[in-house]
């Protein structure tokens, strides 16, 4: 692995210089029912007809400078079919001792410029940020291809929950970070869903922008993780009342949850390369995300500081 010289400053870069980080996994149990295998291939079609007119290229907007200086590289974090998986790892510059991680989840278009500038941007807030790929080191530059990447990730879902196991692994083992969180728009905060789902007693908070969800009780029953929802009212891919079915859901069992549905907002509303983009929606969200994982992750930090 390469390690730029400037990294050994951090005592998590130089855990990660020293240590083998990669080994084969075990495959995951069966990817899911007949029903959320059609629910997730509708969930493709769905954001086809929403992007078909998007474009994929990075707006001034969506390369906002973190507010305080960060330090990035790509780093292999899992082992997938005998390949490495490269993420985005990034964190602040003047980190001393492992901060809580956020595993970032891209979405439909791939782990682009766009996500690796919001990945940059939260770090800057005082977080070691993960944001994984996928796609395999795919980026689409196109609907059609977008699409078609997408469905790749729907009929070997196996793949991509051994890919979030492995960050997971990677943030929480090798990054040694006292609390672990997950984000994602679109596809990927479908995937931060997952990612709760998938380890429902240890994640410790669940940030999801317009992704696919469900308001089936016996998956959602195991979760043990606060979740914040962010949609948009005029949504035609994540129809409100699927969000709405979802909030019942959570409530109905008594799960830690906030959702946010901002009601003149579209699909996609917090991406500004997006025809859908609405600033002010976009904004509001950002401040809730930094609040919500403000109190959640470093609640969990300091109660794992104070744990004998």
């Amino acid at each position: 692995m390469l390690i730029r010289s400037e990294f050994i400053r951090s005592p998590v870069i130089a855990l990660l210089a020293s240590t083998v980080l990669l080994a084969a996994c075990d495959k995951g149990e069966d990817g899911g029912s007949d029903a959320s295998m059609q629910a997730a291939r509708d969930n493709v079609e769905a954001m086809s007809r929403e992007h078909a007119d998007d474009t994929a290229e990075a707006s001034e907007a969506a390369l906002q400078e973190p507010q305080h200086a960060v330090i990035s590289e790509r780093l292999p974090y899992a082992e997938v079919g005998d390949e490495l998986v490269y993420g985005h790892f990034v964190f602040p510059a003047d980190m001393i001792e492992p901060l809580p991680a956020v595993i970032v989840i891209h979405e439909w278009w791939g782990l682009n410029d766009n996500v690796k500038a919001m990945a940059d941007r939260l770090a800057a807030e005082g977080y070691i940020v993960l944001a994984v790929d996928l796609y395999g080191g795919k980026v689409a530059t196109s609907p059609d291809e977008a699409r078609e990447r997408m469905i790749e990730v729907v009929e070997d879902r196996e793949r991509a929950e051994e890919n979030i196991r492995q960050a997971y692994d990677f943030v929480n083992t090798v990054a040694e970070a006292p609390a672990i969180g997950s984000m994602g728009w679109c596809f990927g905060g479908g995937w931060s869903l997952n990612t709760a789902l998938l380890f429902p007693q240890d994640l410790d908070a669940a940030v999801i922008y317009y992704g696919q969800v469900t308001s089936d009780e016996d998956a959602l029953r195991p979760l043990d993780v606060p979740i914040l929802g962010l949609f948009g009212g005029k949504d035609a891919g994540i129809p409100v009342d699927s969000v709405k079915d979802f909030e019942a859901a959570l409530g109905r069992l008594r799960k830690e949850h906030e959702i946010h549905i901002y009601p003149e907002a579209e699909h996609a509303f917090a991406n500004p390369t997006g025809n859908a983009y609405d600033a002010e929606a976009a904004e509001d969200a950002w401040l809730k995300t930094l609040d919500f994982l403000s109190r959640k992750l470093l609640v969990a930090e300091a109660s794992e500081a104070s744990s004998p």
